[in-house]
């Protein structure tokens, strides 16, 4: 699944959003919810698959945390839409003013 398909879904933009402010056990994500802990484990699932957040064992434990590399390939994605789109507005603009420039000067006596 691609990253920006994983994070369609409001509950994993949550989960995002929280392990942006620190690494947490799947019970503590659970617990920051009103769905049941098999759902979140699929959440988890999902984003790792997708390559946004990694597993680390710490004893019995499993970490969850951001994965960097992930975001960064979310973050090149949107740059070069953003440059694409800036770029085709400014064209736009340019040609809307000049076509706003001629109809002046037909306008004028």
């Amino acid at each position: 699944m691609l990253s920006l398909e994983a994070l369609a879904d409001p509950t994993r933009r949550r989960i995002v959003e929280l392990l942006a402010r620190g690494d947490r056990t799947a019970g503590e994500l659970v617990k920051a919810f009103d769905i049941s802990a098999p759902a979140i484990s699929q959440h988890l699932n999902v984003l790792r698959e997708a390559g946004l957040v990694k597993t680390r064992a710490d004893g019995q434990t499993r970490i969850q945390s951001l994965n960097p590399e992930g975001l960064d390939q979310v973050g090149a994605w949107l740059d070069k839409t953003r440059s694409f789109w800036s770029r085709r507005l400014d064209a736009l603009e340019r040609e809307l003013r000049a076509e706003d420039e001629r109809a002046k000067r037909k306008i004028k006596p």
